[in-house]
């Protein structure tokens, strides 16, 4: 039996990673998760196929700026192992990797940004996460029904 395909919604900083360096790319490896949940999120939620909001955060307009579509399953996050890397994590080894990642690959930009504001003021979207006070996760569902309104506002 196949299964539908979920919709996620990934942030990153434009000044680190933007939608236009994944439209340049074409497809990246989404390294650098340190949250237990998020990389949950990735490695037992997402498969092939998955479609995904591109976010903005901490920037001078936050918000959806994209989509992209996970490329590959989840594997450990090479970024752990290396001591020269910000991510390093000395208490994770090869045997036993603590991050894992997966890959995006570009699908579009969106025409305009649909800023966190204008998400905060959709009732339909009230129950996201995203909208939440104090939601900081890097990678979060997405409800099938919250994708398809959203995307009605680009």
């Amino acid at each position: 039996m196949t299964r539908s395909p979920q919709y996620w919604l990934m942030k990153s900083e434009p000044d680190a990673f933007s939608i236009d360096d994944l439209k340049r790319k074409g497809q990246e490896p989404w390294d650098g998760v340190r949250n237990y949940q998020a990389r949950n999120f990735m490695r037992d939620g997402m498969r092939v196929g998955d479609k995904v909001f591109f976010y903005h955060s901490n920037c001078a307009e936050p918000g959806i700026v994209g989509i992209a579509e996970v490329a590959t399953d989840a594997y450990p996050d090479p970024s752990q192992f290396d001591p020269k890397s910000n991510y390093f994590d000395a208490a994770s080894s090869r045997d036993n990797p603590r991050w894992m990642l997966v890959e995006v690959k570009f699908v579009k930009k969106l025409k305009h940004t649909i800023t966190l504001k204008a998400l905060q003021a959709e009732p339909a979207l009230a129950d996201m996460p995203l909208v939440r006070k104090g939601n900081r996760l890097s990678v979060m569902p997405v409800g099938a029904a919250e994708w398809r309104h959203i995307l009605t506002m680009e």
